[in-house]
């Protein structure tokens, strides 16, 4: 996205902020309009101290990289681990990780706390808006964003626009039911997200080798690398498992570019496989193909689609963070076209 493109004249000096706050850690950059990340810096998520911290933490990193930079945001986005309220910015549910968060105000507080307007949407709306904007999919219309991380979730675009439903929690894929009977974290039974996050491939690995603990799945691909045929097992139930989730996604919503990314886009290598064989067998109805492809904006996804939001917010004219949220404003905010 260029100045030209936003009919704006503003110099590529002008800046905003885009905050990725997930489970472990909380990354902010500063962006200019062409997407380009300016400076960054990241810290670990005070998860277990509340939202006052984890809003707090945020603002201290914008603050610092306008220090280190002379750049100064004239808006901020956030994209956040949780259901976010699209209207008010508010948590309005969150994972057991993190304490005092559901609830929490966090585009108003973090708007006082920089002093100038903030957008916040899920961190997965934000990331498929980031690679909607720079990255894999851009120039796609209607997509679905997967992110495999320490849970899974999802994002669905339709007509250019990021369709969060009327409760926030549209394209919750994660938490779609029938891949086995381990409990998930949200309590229930057969989730995606039991077989497909990166913690639930690291635990269903342990469960079959007696005396291993494997926290996460970046020791179960150190060891699917190196033969281990139980550690390449688990990827190809995760990978089967993501490709039934993607082929029920695309049947009901017509949509035909999916974008995947989180920690677990890292073993690409050993999910693609299983993945596209299973997508073969379960074609969509409609007779056309359906593009899987990895997160080109990697670990900055979330939060380059955040800054893109930013943009969308500060062109829409609201630019003062004491504005109430409103539909209008909100609507501006999260067009992509």
């Amino acid at each position: 996205m260029s100045d030209s493109q936003s009919g704006s004249s503003l110099p590529r000096s002008v800046v905003v902020a885009g905050i990725d706050i997930g489970g472990t850690k909380i990354s902010a950059i500063l962006v200019d309009r062409a997407g380009i990340v300016l400076a960054e810096s990241t810290v670990v998520t005070p998860a277990r101290e509340g939202g006052e911290a984890m809003s707090a933490a945020a603002a201290a990193l914008v603050r610092d990289l306008e220090r280190k930079t002379g750049h100064v945001a004239v808006a901020a986005g956030v994209g956040a681990a949780g259901v976010i309220d699209p209207l008010t910015g508010v948590v309005t549910a969150a994972s057991e990780t993190f304490s005092s968060w559901t609830g929490f105000p966090l585009a108003d507080d973090l708007s006082r706390r920089l002093g100038v307007a903030t957008v916040v949407a899920n961190d997965v709306n934000a990331f498929l808006h980031g690679e909607m904007s720079y990255g894999a999919v851009a120039g796609s219309a209607d997509a679905i964003g997967i992110m495999l991380g320490t849970g899974v979730g999802g994002a669905i675009a339709f007509g250019g626009d990021i369709f969060d439903g009327p409760r926030g929690a549209a394209g919750e894929i994660g938490h779609t039911p029938g891949y086995g009977e381990h409990v998930c974290t949200c309590g229930q039974i057969g989730h995606l997200e039991t077989v497909a996050s990166g913690r639930s491939i690291g635990a269903r690995y342990s469960e079959k080798v007696a005396g291993t603990a494997a926290d996460s799945s970046f020791v179960v691909a150190e060891r699917a690398r190196h033969g281990d045929a139980t550690a390449i097992a688990t990827f190809e139930q995760a990978g089967r498992a993501v490709a039934l989730a993607i082929a029920t996604a695309v049947n009901l919503l017509d949509v035909r570019d999916v974008v995947v990314g989180g920690g677990v886009r890292g073993a690409w290598d050993l999910l693609e496989p299983a993945l596209t064989a299973a997508l073969a067998e379960n074609e969509p109805v409609s007779g056309y193909p359906v593009f899987v492809t990895p997160s080109s904006l990697k670990g900055r996804a979330v939060a380059l689609g955040a800054a893109a939001l930013a943009w969308r917010r500060y062109d829409a004219g609201d630019q003062d963070p004491t504005t109430p949220h409103g539909d209008d404003a909100i609507k501006n905010v999260r067009s992509l076209s």
